[in-house]
């Protein structure tokens, strides 16, 4: 698999970037990198390692988008930036997937723009896996989409059940909807309108999931809007990383604090490793007509190197055809042509294209 790499995205780009990318290629043997970024800078920082040469190659792109930079501004005065040459690698089917964790926004319209949408699709969602006592489930939308209607939902439901069979084979996932309560009186317009649409669909519907109830294993594939979705992912994180210090900082105030960690320790290790964003890699932008995935900003090396992994993992099994037929005669989703990114601005009356307009998120 042919991975185009964003190697100038990313807080700790590209010495960081570049080492995920060598890890990914030691590790993993039918995985060839194409680093796309500034070819000195990116030269520069591989003089530093040892690794396999005939696995990496660099495409120079003289460009990058900052993160105060809109999508808008970026799809139309930087198109030789780095993110936009890892998507047209998979345009030109150059490259087999793309990852970035550069300027997420920007990654989802150069996607969007680059390789448009998957037939019937009306608005591409980001699909997050998360740790559940039961092993892991997955979150769509986490924030791609902040304003919906009760169609997106469902046909985000259809992706995540697409996704999940192909990437787990599970047969047939447990779909819950997130809201306010289990009832289906529950919850706003929008869910109780959704609930309707999920109960009468041929998906495994098994009802509302409440926010405390998300991470108890009871469902596989949970859907919200990208509002709600990109809160609960982000206070999950924050949340994890704020019990492992509450933990150090009570162990650390008990006299016998230091040997009761030391039978604990890798009880702790496991649970940090299960609730650390670095193990999943990144986010699948599904919808689209191909492979990208989006990384966290601050992604570690590891991070990137399980993001390569997942990208090669849904290249191989041709997950958006998958997509594209599970949404195949689903008439309800025709109807739209607005996509919308939270915190985009509009495109100023341009179109990327004949079918699809740009309006603030």
């Amino acid at each position: 698999m042919r991975i185009a790499l964003d190697a100038m995205g990313g807080d700790f780009a590209p010495d960081v970037t570049i080492a995920g990318a060598l890890e990914a290629v030691s590790e993993y043997d039918d995985i060839h990198v194409i680093l796309t970024g500034d070819r000195q800078k990116i030269t520069a920082s591989l003089q530093n390692w040892r690794y396999p040469t005939e696995k990496i190659s660099i495409y120079h792109a003289s460009e990058v988008v900052e993160m105060h930079e809109s999508p808008s501004f970026a799809l139309r005065r930087k198109k030789d930036s780095s993110i936009r040459k890892a998507v047209d690698l998979v345009k030109n089917h150059d490259a087999d997937a793309a990852v970035s964790a550069g300027h997420s926004g920007v990654a989802m319209a150069t996607a969007l723009f680059v390789l448009g949408k998957l037939p019937n699709v009306d608005r591409p969602a980001i699909a997050t896996i998360m740790p559940s006592l039961a092993g892991h489930f997955l979150l769509i939308d986490a924030g791609a989409n902040v304003d919906c209607k009760p169609e997106n939902l469902l046909e985000f439901a259809y992706m995540g059940n697409a996704y999940y069979r192909a990437i787990f084979n599970i047969e047939s996932p447990r779909i819950a909807l997130l809201s306010i309560g289990e009832e289906d009186t529950k919850g706003n317009e929008l869910t109780k309108e959704t609930f309707k649409l999920l109960k009468n669909s041929n998906l495994n519907f098994i009802g509302n999931i409440e926010g405390k109830d998300i991470f108890s294993g009871n469902a596989d594939v949970i859907v919200c809007d990208g509002f709600i979705g990109n809160i609960v992912l982000k206070v999950s994180e924050g949340l994890a990383e704020t019990i492992m210090k509450m933990l150090k900082h009570e162990i650390a105030n008990v006299t016998t604090g230091k040997l009761g960690y030391m039978m604990i320790k890798p009880a702790i290790k496991n649970f940090k490793k299960r609730t650390d964003y670095s193990e999943y890699g990144g986010a699948p932008l599904l919808g689209i007509n191909g492979t990208c995935i989006i990384s966290h900003g601050r992604s570690s090396a590891r991070a990137i190197k399980n993001a390569i992994r997942v990208a090669s993992d849904m290249a191989s099994k041709k997950v958006h055809e998958i997509i594209a037929n599970e949404l195949k005669g689903q008439n309800h989703f025709n109807s739209a042509v607005k996509i919308e990114f939270n915190s985009n601005k509009e495109f100023e009356g341009q179109s990327p294209s004949k079918d699809v307009s740009y309006v603030k998120g």
